[in-house]
């Protein structure tokens, strides 16, 4: 079943066999998820709002236009429920007085026969991520949801076209242009 299409899945579950929507969660969650974490900027409410999105087009899937792409489709549910989630958020507050408890203290356990990627490198990376991000968040609206529908929804161009009711080269060239305006961000030393 992990070779059906998108269309082929919907009709079949549409047709009595729910089962298969796992199908369509396990070829569509991760990248989802990515997509709305980098709206939101927190991994925890991006895992909650993929959810809500996955129910939502549970509920939903009846209304699915099998002459489009389903990928163009849950991509367009997940950045509306994303942009819900934003109106809806209240800024959470934190007790000063309150320290974290020991068991809230991420611990990170390191194996002799296979250490990983050292400590300096995890470092360098989650750095230069840091700064990656905050570049990103600098960039206009227009620019930023095209990087993350192209990198981190993993959305090839004529599918972010359809998406946003662009010509293909539009897209193109935006996402040039929004790469060019990330480089002048970043440090020298980043690119």
């Amino acid at each position: 079943m992990e070779t059906a299409d998108d269309a082929e899945l919907v009709r079949r579950i549409l047709a009595g066999e729910p089962d298969l929507f796992a199908v369509l969660v396990d070829r569509y969650k991760m990248r989802l998820a990515r997509f709305v974490a980098r709206y939101l900027g927190d991994p925890e409410d991006a895992r909650d709002v993929t959810q809500e999105v996955f129910v939502k087009v549970y509920g939903a899937l009846d209304s699915y236009d099998p002459r489009y792409r389903f990928s163009t489709w849950i991509f367009r549910i997940a950045g509306n429920a994303a942009i819900d989630h934003l109106r809806r958020r209240r800024i959470k507050t934190v007790s000063l007085e309150s320290a974290p408890m020991d068991d809230e203290v991420d611990v990170r356990r390191i194996d002799p026969v296979d250490p990983g990627p050292d400590p300096l490198t995890d470092l360098s990376r989650a750095r230069l991520r840091e700064r990656l991000d905050a570049a990103i968040e600098r960039l206009p609206d227009d620019y930023r949801e095209l990087i993350s529908l192209r990198h981190y929804g993993e959305l090839p161009y004529e599918e972010i076209a359809d998406l946003k009711g662009m010509p293909l080269g539009t897209v193109k060239n935006k996402l040039f242009r929004a790469r060019q305006a990330l480089r002048d961000l970043l440090p020298r030393d980043t690119v």
